[in-house]
């Protein structure tokens, strides 16, 4: 029996071509009926967003962010890391902060939302808009609309009595001190370092010595 002899350009050759030729085939098995790819499945949503009902009809798998953004063109909600860690897509959904990344459109039929643009105008800022100018609470821009939504909520929770990790009394409502401030604030993140102004910011809203 003889001996089977390959070069080495020869091997490279048939393992490349054996290589393209398995999705060929994966494709050619898949030309009927059952490899049509199916439409997404779409519904309707209606809320109100800045004061105004909007009505959408969207992919079931479009988060609330791309609803935002892609659909409303509000675009100061801005995608950072898509995945809830950095805070930069911070709105306000009845009342409450959430990373609209991290939630499906579909899921938020009639609720109120609130992102940047439905805080103030530049002819009206909103309070906590006019403080972060004023101390300088932001560089390159990016994180400000969510780390300015983060903090109006902050603010909110602290007069509802809502306690964080740091609060000393769970059953008593909490101060708005810079302990808690910083606390509340934990998941927006500054990639530029301008936390300490942002806590000024908060904290000239608030009332309290930074």
């Amino acid at each position: 029996m003889g001996h089977l002899t390959i070069t080495r350009r020869e091997l490279l050759k048939a393992g490349a071509a054996t290589a393209l030729a398995a999705p060929l085939a994966a494709t050619a098995q898949g030309t009927g009926t059952d490899a049509a790819s199916s439409p997404p499945a779409m519904s309707k949503v209606s809320f109100e967003v800045n004061g105004k009902v909007e009505t959408l009809e969207l992919d079931t798998r479009t988060t609330l962010l791309d609803a935002l953004r892609e659909h409303l063109h509000l675009t100061g909600t801005k995608k950072g890391c898509d995945h809830g860690q950095c805070g930069a897509c911070t709105a306000i959904v009845d009342g409450r902060r959430i990373n609209p990344c991290l939630t499906l459109a579909v899921m938020h039929e009639g609720a109120r939302i609130t992102t940047i643009e439905g805080l103030g105008t530049p002819n009206a800022l909103h309070p906590m808009q006019a403080a972060f100018v004023e101390h300088d609470g932001f560089q390159c821009g990016y994180c400000t609309p969510g780390q300015i939504c983060s903090a109006v909520a902050v603010l909110d929770e602290i007069e509802a009595g809502i306690p964080s990790h740091v609060s000393a009394d769970l059953e008593a409502r909490p101060e708005a001190t810079v302990e808690e401030l910083r606390e509340r604030m934990s998941g927006n993140i500054c990639r530029c370092g301008a936390y300490s102004n942002i806590i000024d910011a908060i904290s000239d809203v608030a009332g309290i010595e930074a």
